[in-house]
């Protein structure tokens, strides 16, 4: 792959990406919650003390005061602080599991599966879940991964999605 030819995939895929951004909203919820209906209830007179209380800051609170995670600027470090700070205890610890969402790579927009050499996603996984099939051609395992959505910020045409 010749030089133009890499700026022009990488101009291109940005863009489509960038559409797809802004047409969906992936609705993910933090990871402390037991029942998902209480966040229509029980949220609506609360401050979002979640959301101030996130060390990473990915906890958006939205129009109709329910917090969703936004994994656009990091991830998740399954800290605790946000069921720590739910009043309402929509988030309560006892309640913690992993977030309930698949990370997924979109293989026609990643620059490794078309040849770059690129380890954007895997340097920040924690969990060591991004396998490359030979030193391209990366691939989530979902036996380990968290979708704790540290490697979707890191990757810089925006290949990697989350999905409910």
């Amino acid at each position: 792959m010749q030089r133009r030819e890499l700026f022009s995939f990488l101009s291109s895929s940005v863009k489509n990406s960038l559409a797809d951004k802004e047409t969906k909203v992936t609705l993910i919820r933090p990871p402390y919650f037991d029942d998902i209906a209480a966040f229509d209830i029980e949220c609506q007179n609360c401050e979002g003390l979640c959301a101030t209380s996130c060390q990473e800051q990915i906890i958006i609170i939205q129009e109709d005061k329910t917090p969703i995670l936004d994994f656009s600027k990091s991830g998740c470090t399954y800290c605790d602080d946000c069921a720590v700070a739910c009043t309402p205890n929509v988030l309560n610890i006892e309640n913690k599991k992993l977030i309930d969402a698949t990370i997924s790579i979109n293989q026609s927009s990643c620059m490794s599966w078309e040849g770059v050499m690129c380890f954007s996603c895997k340097d920040p996984c924690l969990e060591d879940a991004i396998d490359f099939k030979a030193m391209f051609m990366p691939t989530i395992n979902q036996d380990k991964c968290t979708s704790c959505g540290f490697c979707i910020s890191r990757c810089p045409t925006y290949a990697i999605g989350v999905s409910e």
